[in-house]
């Protein structure tokens, strides 16, 4: 297995923990440290163009989309908000290939930080077990059935 992680470098003071939990979550299933590779992209914005790359690429068997974006007074968060989900959305769907959503969509850089902590909570740890598990569930969509089995 080899995995993606897609990291945005704004908000990093997020985004790194989020990756880290991401790489622990990985190495816990047994994902080689040296099957684990962080492209970093400027913002969430560009995260779901590299991802669609990524997995198009067919060097993946799955990305981790991993971005923090918090919310401002203008109309700006929801509309990046908006197209990173879609866009990672589409991309996954257009590829094949199993794309985690670890973004976190936030009030304030508080709550963020409590979605990035150490332990089972962090969203990059779930995001990478949703990649762990879905990368086994697209194996089995390509397993042989045997006859008489459903």
């Amino acid at each position: 297995m080899r995995i993606a992680l897609v990291v945005s470098q704004y908000n990093d003071f997020v985004t790194n923990r989020l990756e880290a939990g991401a790489r622990a979550r990985l190495r816990e299933a047994g994902v080689a440290e040296r099957a684990i590779e962080t492209f970093v992209v400027p913002g969430a914005y560009e995260l779901p163009q590299a991802a669609s790359r990524l997995a198009h690429s067919g060097a993946w068997s799955a990305v981790v989309c991993l971005g923090c974006v918090i919310r401002g007074e203008t109309p700006h968060f929801q509309v990046i908000s908006d197209a990173v989900a879609n866009g990672i959305m589409r991309a996954a769907q257009a590829s094949g290939v199993p794309i985690a959503f670890g973004v976190l969509t936030t009030n304030t850089a508080e709550e963020a930080m409590a979605r990035a902590g150490d332990g089972p909570s962090n969203k990059g740890r779930e995001a990478a077990a949703a990649a762990i598990e879905m990368v086994g569930l697209y194996a089995r969509f390509a397993a042989p059935t045997r006859a008489g089995t459903a």
